[in-house]
């Protein structure tokens, strides 16, 4: 009877891993990862720019001042904890071609190569960024009409005395109806 019930504990767990395995995380392959199986076929002074785009498609990065190097660049993350990434892998091909299209070298990166990247902690300033409670109080101040409602309703021109709206003087510009003096303040 144990050895039953065991083997119905051990048949649902493996039942239940099984039912689960399409809803675990999946890797993310990101950029161009080279095949290096494909990059072997590519032999320096025999190669051209032909075959090293058909065999490991167009690069992702051609050098900024110089169209003979190409860069594939590639990674595979895997989601860990909390929806963070783990690097799997991560590759950077460097061909480089002569001014004849033929590849003279081929230089591989890995994760080894990478060099540490030291964060800044102190925050950049910009303008505006320490306006207090006080400052947008007084900066508000006539920007509130309080007459605009009231002033649409009589037939007349909403906008008020102090608008940007082109044409609307409100009661000092735009009269009743707009048709009073005037035309607003810019």
């Amino acid at each position: 009877m144990l050895a039953a019930s065991v083997r119905l504990f051990a048949l649902l767990a493996l039942l239940g891993v099984v039912a689960c395995g399409p809803l675990a995380p999946q890797t993310q392959v990101r950029g161009n990862p080279v095949d290096p199986d494909q990059l072997a076929e590519l032999v320096p002074g025999v190669s051209t720019r032909a075959d090293a785009q058909s065999l490991l498609g167009t690069p992702t990065s051609k050098a900024t001042f110089d169209d003979n190097t190409w860069i594939y660049i590639g990674q595979i993350t895997k989601p860990i904890v909390a929806s963070t990434l783990h690097v799997a892998n991560q590759q950077v091909v460097v061909l480089t071609f002569d001014d004849k299209g033929v590849l003279r070298a081929i230089k591989t990166l890995g994760q080894k190569d990478a060099l540490p990247v030291r964060v800044v902690d102190r925050i950049t300033p910009s303008p505006g960024g320490n306006v207090s409670a006080w400052d947008q109080i007084v900066s508000g101040i006539g920007m509130i009409n309080p007459f605009g409602g009231m002033m649409a309703g009589m037939g007349m021109n909403g906008a008020g005395m102090g608008s940007t709206v082109p044409g609307a003087g409100g009661m000092m510009g735009g009269g009743f109806g707009g048709m009073g003096m005037g035309g607003g303040m810019p």
